[in-house]
This record gives structure tokens, sequence and C-alpha cells, in this order.
């Protein structure tokens, strides 16, 4: 079987990245969408893939995950203790996910393996409820339930615009990133199809311009402490920036630097290497305007003006270190403008990176915000040098933690909600539901009880690296240095009156793209 471009051009939209190994579409929402896709066994790279039936549909996802997280699965898992005539039935659902598998190839490495926990344990409502939909009711008991709760999730219409596309224009790979110790020499990609994957999909219209496109197409960069993540996007409809290709590179650029006060040889290259895949993206993409925001470190280091140089020279722009308040209105309109579901306000945007932590609180704008020297990988490298860290290397974590909260000025009890952004809180919210990888159909709008993002930040302070790399959802180049920026967040809800916290798979770059656009 084959998949039609149009749908793989929403599939693509749909995950934000370019879909691996599918077979055929196995269900389509009534807004006419695919929102299941059936894969293959193995992918093409050779990796054994049990998910047969894969949920796509970014909206239906997030209720799922919000579902999981308000402890749906701990209660199901309940009832097929007790509950015989349950319990049959979800094994035979198993036994049938088996049938279809087998009947696309044998996978040897994952034979009597099927997914979501069947038969006995409920691991990822998802699955169960992908299989629900692509075979009907009465198959998978437990789907059936997911189904029932989520209600009409497709009422306000496709969650990705429908466009046909032309034929793929494929990418010369790039050359790979060999990140120096302690980053992982895998740790390039976060969340999106690279380059070095040969994945970049354009396609054009007559003119050459990306098909679809609304005026002009602009690329946001944001270089962070430990990561470069890119968005290229136009106006789309509702005046709002509408992404065409979303990219993170985890470089690691402030390895060392609290201590050396310089940006590593290593960190240069790693860096640079990014960037000139950035540069081949935007030019398939026929970006008219490039904005590059840095953090301040790359202005202060001892050697910023190399690292300055080499960003002019390969993406045609100096980097830019905004001030912290700019910074704050950036992260926050980016993470509102893209909730599905509005939140009661006050909000509280929390937004962690390797080296700082912005938290902004404001209704329609912020009206209370902060830049402070708190980060994931700051906060690791100076604290936390056990594996696993030992609880006196916690407690002086997190007294630091504390005493930057302390002097930040913001008041955190005035929030009525809470939204995180960026990929520590993501990868924190993926722990909390077990996601089976970090993408953002799990996480996006995901809301999940505090208490759980408590939970789950033990869970992970408690592991070694070793482990938390075993763990589907954890970016390589990121489970060194977790520990620290998931204190970071759990010290700062312990200080708000909110029970949830909602994920926004949007943040300073939408902000950044959404300024460009208003130019």
């Amino acid at each position: 079987m084959s998949v039609e471009p149009a749908d793989e051009q929403s599939i693509s939209r749909q995950l934000g990245r370019t879909p691996r190994g599918m077979h055929a579409i196995g269900h389509r929402c009534p807004c006419g969408q695919p929102d299941v896709v059936v894969t293959e066994p193995r992918l093409p790279d050779g990796t054994p893939f049990p998910t047969t039936f894969y949920l796509t549909c970014p909206r239906a996802a997030a209720r799922i995950g919000t579902l999981e997280g308000g402890g749906l699965m701990r209660e199901m898992q309940d009832r097929l203790a007790d509950d015989a005539e349950l319990a049959q039935a979800y094994a035979a659902a198993h036994r049938r996910y088996l049938e279809v598998r087998e009947s696309l190839g044998e996978v040897p490495e994952i034979a009597g393996i099927s997914a979501g926990g069947m038969p006995d344990r409920v691991k990822c409502l998802h699955v169960l409820a992908a299989q629900a939909l692509v075979e009907g009711p009465g198959v998978n008991p437990l789907g059936d339930e997911v189904l029932a709760e989520l209600g009409q999730w497709w009422a306000s219409g496709p969650c990705v615009p429908a466009e046909p596309v032309e034929p793929a224009v494929p990418v010369e790979p790039a050359e790979p990133v060999e990140p120096a110790e302690p980053v992982a020499a895998e740790a390039v990609l976060d969340e999106a199809a690279h380059p070095a994957l040969g994945q970049v999909r354009v396609a054009t219209d007559a003119g050459g311009r990306p098909e679809g496109t609304l005026g002009p197409v602009v690329c946001a960069i944001d270089c962070g402490t430990n990561t470069i993540k890119m968005l290229i996007a136009h106006r789309g409809p509702d005046g709002l920036p509408e992404a065409l290709h979303r990219e993170s590179h985890m470089v690691r650029l402030g390895q060392g630097i609290d201590t050396t006060g310089a940006i590593s040889r290593e960190a240069l290259e790693r860096a640079f290497t990014a960037l000139r895949a950035i540069a081949e993206v935007n030019r398939r993409y026929g970006v008219d305007k490039v904005r590059f925001c840095a953090t301040s470190a790359t202005r202060d280091a001892e050697n910023a003006a190399e690292f300055a140089a080499g960003v002019r020279d390969l993406i045609g722009v100096d980097p830019e270190v905004i001030a912290g308040g700019e910074e704050a209105a950036l992260a926050f309109t980016g993470a509102l403008a893209n909730l599905s579901t509005p939140l009661t306000p006050p909000h509280l945007v929390i937004d962690i990176g390797g080296g700082s932590t912005e938290v902004i609180v404001g209704t329609d704008r912020p009206e209370q915000a902060a830049s402070m020297n708190l980060g994931s990988v700051r906060h690791s490298e100076r604290h936390l040098h056990s594996d696993p860290p030992t609880s006196e290397e916690i407690a002086a974590c997190v007294a630091d933690i504390d005493a930057a909260l302390d002097a930040c000025g913001v008041d955190f009890s005035t929030a009525h909600s809470a939204i995180g952004v960026a990929g520590t809180v993501l990868t924190v919210a993926s722990a909390v539901i077990d996601a089976p990888e970090y993408s953002a159909i799990y996480t996006d709008q995901l809301t999940v009880p505090r208490a759980q993002v408590h939970a789950a930040v033990e869970r992970l302070l408690a592991m070694s690296v070793a482990q938390r790399r075993e763990l589907p959802f954890m970016h390589p180049g990121r489970a060194d240095v977790i520990g620290g920026g998931a204190l970071i967040l759990d010290r700062i809800l312990a200080r708000t009156q909110v029970e949830t916290l909602t994920m926004s798979g949007a943040g300073i770059l939408d902000g950044i793209a959404q300024a460009m656009l208003a130019d």
C-alpha cells in the first residue's frame, strides 16, 4: 500500500516531523484528516517498531495525555486485576494486535510484544485508542472507553490544514554532529526532521515559493545554553505564525562556561555544524528574513566575537542578545497563542533553559516577569555530581534555586494557571505520562496534576544517567542535565496555588516569528 502525498503532508504537520514507516491510513477523523496510521513493523532504518496503530491527531492525543495525567491508566490497571471478563477481552485485543502486525511482516525482535502495555498492563492510552479507532468497537474494551471519554475532539475543525503537495525534494545529508563528552554523539535531534536524515521536504509553487505560503517566510532561531532551536513560519489565515518546519539541535554551547568563562572549542564546532544544517534548510524554504536570538553567555564569553563571526558567516545575521523583558514578552505571547483551550488567568508561563529560566505572570500581556540564572545545565554541573545525585547534592541544588526564586520579585501565588514550554518542561511532562517517545503529539496541550509532576521529578532524580537514557522520551543529550531542570520546575510549582500544569508546544520561537511577521 501507499499513502497519498496530501495525507503524508497532513501527517507530517500533525507530528511535527516526517512520518516513518507508514503502510496505510488506518482511520480518518470525521473532519476528513487521517488520525491513525498503520506502520510497518520494521522502520526503513531497520528499527523494530511494535506500534502498528499510531495515533497522529494532536488534538486527540493531547486530550488523551490529559486523561493519562489524571490517573485513568491506574484506574484501568486496577480494574484489570479485579475484573476477569475485562482482562480476558483485553488479552484478546493483544492477540488481535499481533495478528495484524504479523500480517505486515515478521520481526523476531518484537515477536509476542504488542503495545500499550497489553496483554496485562495499561501503559499508553494513545495506543489503545488507536486500535479502537482502526478496528472498531468491541475489539479493545479499554480503547473504547478512552474514545468515549474524549468526546468530539474534531468539532472545531481539522487540526491541520489539508493541502495537496508536489513530490518531495530530497536534501543531501549534512555532516553529523560529533559532540564531545558528556554530550551523547547521537544527540542532534529533538523533535523534527533534520537535514542529516535527508528528510526535509519542501513542496513549491510555480514561482518557487513554499506551497501555500502567505506573505514572507521567516526563520526564528533561539540559541540557548543547551539547544539551538529554529522555526520557519509564514502568516497563517488567522494572522498568527503557521509553522512550516521546526528543528532542534542539542549542542551544549554552554558546557563548562559557568567555570571557564569561554565557549569551548568543541561546543563552537557543534554549534557551527548545526548552523550549517539550518542554513541549508533556510535555503530550501526560500526564507526571506532571519532573526537569531542568543543567550547572554554568547555575548559575555571571552570568545564571543568568534561565535558571532561564525553566526554571521553561516546564517547571514548577527546574533542578538535580547533583553529579559522582551524575552519574557516573546515567550508569553508564543505560549498563549498556541493554546487550543483557554485557561483561567492570570497565567504563569515557565521556560527553563540550559543556563537561564524565565517566569512570566500576566493575563493578556506580562505583568510580572523575571529572567534568572537558573538552568538545567548550569545547576546540574554546579550541584549534581554523583550518579544518581545524593540527597545532599539535591538539597544544595534546591537551596540555590530557592534563593534565586526568593529574589526574583515574582509573586507566583497570583497565578491561576501554569503553562510550561521548551524541552526541559516537556521532557518532565513526558515522564509523567511515560510517553513512548519525545513528541509534541504527546505533550502539546497536555495537562497534568502538579502532584504527578513532583513524583516524576523524584523518579528522574533517583535514576542514573544510563537509566534515563533508556527512557524512550529522553533525548540522549538531556539525560545528564534533566535533574537540575526538573528541580527548577518543581520548586517553581511549589510556590503556586495551581493544581495542574499545561504544556504548550510553542514558546519564544513562536513569539519571535510573530513579531517578525508583524513588522
